[in-house]
C-alpha cells in the first residue's frame, strides 16, 4: 500500500498542508475531470472521501465535473453516495455493445446508465443535500459541431481542433461552455470569465439531461437538445473545454481545492492532448491538492494500465476479459482510498505532499 497515493499541491495549497496538514473543513470544493471510463481506478478514494471522511460536514461543499466528473460528483451528492459510486461503476462497466458502437447505442447506453443511478425522486435528493453543492458544465456547440452527421461532425472537430491551436479563447466561442449550477450557493469561479454560455439552475426536471449533456463525447454520443430552462442548441461533453477543469475556483477566497485525478498533470482541453505547453502549473492550480494514483501501483493493475474507453475496442469480443480487468481495478482503487485516509488521520500529509511546478 505504501506509495499507492501522490499528494501534488499548487503553489497556496502546498505551503497551507506543509504547515497545518488537512481536515475537511479546510476543503471549499472538489473537482472531477473528463475521462470515461478512467474514473474507475478512483471509486475507492471517492467512496472514502464522500463516505467517510466528509460526512458530518456543516458548511456547503462545492463539487465541480465535466463529463463523467460530473456523473460522479452527482453520485457524491446522494444521501448514501458510496452506495451511488457502486450503482455508476456497476452500470458503467456491464456496458455491451456487438460491433462498433454507433452514436445512437452510446446514447441508449448513457440513459441506461442514469436510469440505474437517478432513481425517481434522486434529483430532487442530489439538490437537497446538506451540504454538497452540485456544479457541472456542458458545451453548447455552434455550426458543424451542432450537427450529429458523421461527416459534418468530423468537419466540425477539425475546425475546432485548428480554432483551439490558435487559441483557447476562440475555441470557447465556439464550443460555449455553459454552467448548471446548484441555484442554492452561486459557486466561487461563477462570474470569472470561463462560462460564455451562462448559468443555468439545477432543478429536478433538467439534472438528468443537463448530466448527460456533459457526458457527451463528439462524434461517440449524440449531443442533447432541449434542456429544461437553458438556452436553445445542442449540447455535448463538458470536457471539450474543460477537458480536465482548471482556472481560478476559489476567485480568491480561501480553502482548498480538493482533485482526485487519475493521472499526475492537468490537461486543459480535449484537443490539448499531448501539447505541454496547455498543461496547468502550480500558480493556475494555486488552492488545488491533485491526488491521483502513482505510477507504481497503476504498474500493479491488471493490463499495466489504468481502464480506458478504447478498451471497448481493444477488447472488442472479449467482455468477460474487460469486466474482470475494469472490475479488479475497482477493487484494487481502496488502496488509494485507505491510504488517504490514513494520510490524513496521522498528518503524514504534510511530509507527503509535493508541490506541482
Amino acid at each position: 500500500m505504501a506509495g499507492d497515493l501522490i499528494f501534488l499541491a499548487g503553489h497556496r495549497a502546498y505551503e497551507r498542508i506543509r504547515s497545518g496538514g488537512l481536515s475537511p473543513d479546510d476543503v471549499s470544493m472538489v473537482v472531477g475531470a473528463s475521462g470515461a471510463a478512467k474514473w474507475l481506478v478512483l471509486h475507492g478514494l471517492e467512496s472514502a472521501l464522500f463516505g467517510q471522511w466528509f460526512v458530518g460536514r456543516k458548511k456547503p461543499l462545492h463539487l465541480f465535473g465535466t463529463s463523467i466528473g460530473s456523473w460522479k460528483s452527482a453520485m457524491a451528492a446522494q444521501v448514501n453516495p458510496m452506495t451511488g459510486f457502486d450503482r455508476l461503476a456497476h452500470a458503467y462497466i456491464h456496458q455491451y455493445y456487438k460491433g462498433k458502437a454507433t452514436p445512437r447505442q452510446v446514447a441508449d447506453e448513457a440513459h441506461r446508465i442514469m436510469d440505474a443511478c437517478l432513481k425517481p425522486g434522486m434529483a430532487e435528493e442530489i439538490l437537497a443535500h446538506p451540504y454538497c453543492r452540485l456544479h457541472l458544465s456542458a458545451v453548447r456547440c455552434r455550426g458543424p459541431l451542432a450537427s450529429d452527421h458523421p461527416l459534418t461532425m468530423m468537419a466540425g472537430l477539425a475546425m475546432a481542433w485548428g480554432t483551439n491551436r490558435i487559441s483557447r479563447d476562440l475555441l470557447r466561442r465556439q464550443c460555449r461552455p455553459t454552467l448548471f449550477s446548484d441555484p442554492r450557493d452561486v459557486p466561487f469561479f461563477s462570474d470569472n470569465g470561463e462560462f460564455p454560455g451562462g448559468t443555468v439552475p439545477l432543478t429536478g426536471e433538467n439534472l438528468r439531461q443537463a448530466l448527460l449533456a456533459s457526458g457527451s463525447i463528439p462524434y461517440v454520443m449524440e449531443g442533447i437538445r432541449k434542456i429544461p430552462g437553458a438556452p436553445g442548441g445542442v449540447y455535448r461533453d463538458g470536457g471539450l473545454f474543460h477537458y480536465h477543469p482548471a482556472f481560478d475556483f476559489l476567485n480568491g477566497e480561501e480553502g482548498i481545492v480538493l482533485y482526485p485525478h487519475f493521472y499526475n498533470q492537468v490537461t486543459l482541453g480535449w484537443f490539448d492532448k499531448n501539447r505541454p505547453g496547455r498543461i496547468a502549473d502550480g500558480a493556475l492550480l494555486s488552492d488545488v491538492l491533485l491526488l491521483a494514483p502513482s505510477p507504481s501501483f497503476v504498474a500493479e493493475l491488471p493490463l499495466g494500465r489504468i481502464p480506458d474507453r478504447r478498451d471497448f475496442e481493444r477488447l472488442a469480443g472479449r467482455d468477460g476479459e474487460r469486466v474482470a480487468f475494469w472490475e479488479k481495478s475497482v477493487a484494487m482503487g481502496r488502496r488509494l482510498g485507505d491510504q488517504f485516509l490514513e494520510a490524513v488521520a496521522s498528518g503524514q500529509i504534510r511530509k507527503m505532499v509535493r508541490r506541482i511546478p
